[in-house]
């Protein structure tokens, strides 16, 4: 018998699934979206589909996969867009979706498990009178652990920050990949020892989140006969304290029309800004959209709009997946603006890529500014092509991180420092957890990030 036979003999009454299908499925995310994962990650599946349901069970896999020295990868609802959970060598995947359930929603805090769905946490929040301070656009199919194992931001950001951002995160529950699995709890700063590591740090079981208080909210989209109106308008609302927002999302035409649910709702040759803007700060919004220039052309209560579904799946890493509904050639990369003079850094960039794509613009808080994410959704030829566009942008001083990655340091969202290395050793001895992803030892296949020129740390903005 092999390894993988014992360990499978070794799972009693644990749920698993060695089907060909149900292990191609499990193995896959949203990495499609990228020319270059989708060749990099071909062929990348797990030998086992692993789905446990109580804490106990997840405590038992590790032993055993640790005592048998088979990799281990978590998965959550298969929603990252750059294949942090695909096994890139085989073993185990870990289905942790059934590990779920809301455990206690407080005034301020909520506490989950990890499978649980960001939509059902937020909706136990709201019953309360809270909700999740941000979430992903993809809220009702991510888990919420793997939404801080793998995620940055969402709706939410542009009033709260990012998950990086102290206080975004206020402790995680994991498990240790050894033969005797080791609990622990994890709060303040070190919660980041979990946050984006793809699971390569430890098994989240737990997660406990911060909440805001909840509002009503009224999702609308902004027409401006020039993008760079949008972009000036969005600053605005994103640099007034007094309005009450959850999104704002500039895009460029003709991104409109490749988005098709949305129809012609935009004038042609317009862009738009989609936001969210809580009922009390609507007629101030409304204002505020006049004396710029722009027209509101569709209004709704959040997720009830003309288009048929909520207005923030089509803004972050959600919209490059509407666009290619439409146009499958298009592309983007993750750029950082970050200037002091935010909006004439992004004239700039717009000036110097004009005709290369529509730009796209998520603005954010980050470490406590006013900062744009975004890049042109540009028709992919090559790798060089690719590396040209970003040098353009680093040029003009924006920071470029590489989603046609799935590293932790090729990507380049987060910095590894000695702690995070020696964190991952004591809690990984054997190097089982997502190997090739954490990057310390060499493991990884992917090297596009060195044409990238990707900066290997956290950006400092103060």
């Amino acid at each position: 018998m092999t390894a993988l036979d014992d360990f499978a003999a070794g799972l009693g009454g644990i749920a698993f699934s060695i089907d060909p299908a149900t292990i191609r499925r499990k193995s896959r995310d949203w990495y499609s979206i990228s020319p270059l994962l989708r060749k990099s990650l071909e062929g990348k599946l797990g030998d086992i589909v692993v789905t446990p349901k109580t804490k106990d069970e997840v405590i038992r896999v590790v032993a055993l996969a640790a005592r048998h020295r088979i990799p281990v990868t978590a998965r959550g609802g298969g929603t990252a867009n750059y294949g942090q959970s695909v096994p890139l060598h085989g073993g185990v995947v870990l289905d942790m979706t059934e590990l779920s359930g809301v455990l206690w929603v407080k005034p301020g805090a909520v506490r989950a498990l990890a499978g649980t769905l960001t939509s059902d946490i937020d909706n136990a929040a709201r019953k309360t009178g809270w909700e999740l301070r941000f979430h992903p656009t993809t809220k009702t199919t991510a888990t919420i652990a793997g939404f801080v194992a793998g995620g940055t931001g969402g709706p939410g950001s542009c009033a709260y920050g990012v998950l990086r951002d102290r206080g975004n995160i206020a402790g995680v529950e994991i498990i240790s990949m050894e033969e005797q699995p080791r609990l622990i709890e994890l709060r303040g700063g070190d919660v980041h020892r979990a946050h984006h590591a793809y699971g390569a740090t430890g098994i989240i079981t737990e997660v406990e989140m911060p909440l805001a208080p909840a509002w009503n909210w009224i999702e609308a989209i902004v027409a401006f006969p020039t993008y760079m109106q949008a972009v000036r308008f969005g600053v605005g609302v994103g640099d007034s304290d007094g309005i009450v927002k959850k999104l704002l999302s500039v895009h460029e035409w003709p991104t409109p029309r490749l988005m098709r649910d949305l129809g012609d709702i935009v004038p042609e040759g317009h862009s738009m800004m989609s936001t969210l803007i809580a009922d009390i700060s609507w007629p101030d919004f409304v204002e505020m959209v006049a004396e710029a220039g722009g027209v509101v052309v569709t209004s709704s209560p959040e997720g009830r709009g003309v288009y048929g579904r909520p207005l923030y799946e089509f803004a972050f890493g959600h919209a490059l997946f509407q666009v290619q509904r439409t146009d499958p050639t298009r592309t983007a990369i993750e750029g950082l603006f970050h200037a002091s003079d935010l909006v004439e850094q992004v004239a700039r960039v717009h000036a110097r890529l004009k005709g290369v794509g529509p730009l796209r613009m998520e603005l954010r808080r980050w470490s406590g500014r006013l900062v744009g994410s975004g890049s042109p959704y540009f028709r992919y030829e090559s790798e060089e092509q690719m590396a040209a566009i970003a040098a353009i942008m680093r040029d003009e001083g924006v920071i470029v991180a590489n989603p046609h990655a799935s590293g932790v340091r090729s990507v380049g969202k987060k910095e590894l420092t000695d702690a995070d290395v020696a964190f991952k050793r004591a809690m990984d001895p054997m190097g089982l957890l997502n190997p090739g992803r954490f990057e310390i030892d060499g493991a990884s296949d992917e090297d596009f990030h060195s044409k990238m020129d990707v900066r290997h740390e956290s950006p400092a903005i103060s």
